[in-house]
């Protein structure tokens, strides 16, 4: 059987060969700017295509054509699986296309890139490396101590790929790590794993709260007044999830009373963050342009778990990182 596979055109230009190679028996739809499927040639309104596999990837975003994709996804005949470059599937796209019977499969590639932007930003907090750079320039020799990774405890929420790649790499500073998901499971890199319920008990005794979780509407909001009042005084918080997690005057009142010593923020509620944001001159602040995911091996991850992916399902095997649609 001959599977249809739709991608962008500049997708489909950049991972052709590797595709080839896998020798699947699959024919290809890329779509351009006109929002027109072309079959070889032809070109076909979204409504009279029926797709077997959709890969939405980043080439969208730099492009700005994300969301046109988005309205050309939703308005085609039928898509069985469509596997996204996001981790995150808070967009309403994604719920409306469940809706539709289609399976949605997320993304991972970001994970390695969000960890070590986790901990480098981290690791800025620690260590006075400014202060250092700042005593070279002056010439000036006088020792600097900082704190120590190891001498510190993690509370990481959400524990999907990108929550596992950071546990994985704070285990390796000899870091506490404890974790709350929606169910408790065991894992090497996690010291004590908890649900919702424990919540209140792991923010008491955590130096750095990572939020990692997805966007629902039972997280919207999470990190607000209970939540900052129960950290450890002078905690460090990172969100790299989503800026919906967060209550801005809440986080704001935590760091000026010392409660959060640092907030080191990529996400927000409004993107890009209006220049009049208090957030963007707050002294307790790192922040940055929801780049956390930049990282130079992104791309290579994204292509290869596309190829495992579409062989997995030419093959009619179980999809990698397929999401249950309750979950969306």
């Amino acid at each position: 059987m001959t599977f249809t596979v739709a991608m962008y055109d500049k997708s489909y230009a950049h991972i052709a060969p590797k595709l080839a190679a896998l020798g699947l028996d699959i024919k290809i739809a890329t779509f351009g700017k006109d929002s027109l499927y072309d079959f070889d040639g032809r070109k076909v309104p979204p409504s009279e295509a029926e797709i077997d596999y959709m890969w939405l990837t980043s080439h969208l975003n730099a492009d700005g054509f994300r969301d046109p994709a988005f309205e050309l996804c939703l308005a085609s005949r039928s898509i069985k699986v469509l596997q996204t470059f996001n981790a995150g599937l808070d967009h309403p796209f994604y719920k409306k296309l469940v809706a539709k019977g289609t399976r949605v499969c997320n993304s991972s590639a970001q994970g390695i890139a969000i960890a070590e932007y986790t901990l480098a930003q981290v690791l800025a907090v620690l260590h006075p490396i400014e202060l250092q750079r700042d005593l070279q320039k002056r010439r000036e020799w006088r020792g600097t101590p900082f704190r120590e990774i190891s001498q510190t405890r993690w509370l990481i929420i959400g524990f999907g790929p990108i929550g596992q790649a950071i546990a994985k790499r704070v285990k390796a500073f000899e870091a506490g790590v404890d974790v709350i998901r929606r169910s408790a499971m065991p894992s090497p890199d996690v010291d004590r794993m908890g649900t919702a319920a424990d919540l209140p008990a792991f923010l008491h005794e955590a130096d750095v709260v990572v939020l990692a979780c997805p966007l629902t509407e039972e997280t919207r909001g999470m990190a607000g007044q209970a939540f900052f009042a129960g950290l450890k005084q002078g905690a460090i918080l990172v969100n790299i999830a989503r800026g919906g997690l967060v209550d801005d005057g809440a986080l704001l009142t935590a760091l000026d009373n010392g409660r959060l010593s640092s907030a080191i923020l990529d996400v927000f509620h409004e993107e890009p963050l209006p220049a009049s944001n208090p957030l963007w001159g707050h002294p307790g602040v790192r922040l940055t342009s929801h780049t956390s995911f930049a990282g130079s091996g992104g791309r290579a991850r994204w292509d290869a778990l596309f190829l495992d992916n579409i062989t997995r399902f030419a093959k009619g095997e179980p999809l990698a990182l397929e999401v249950d649609p309750n979950q969306i």
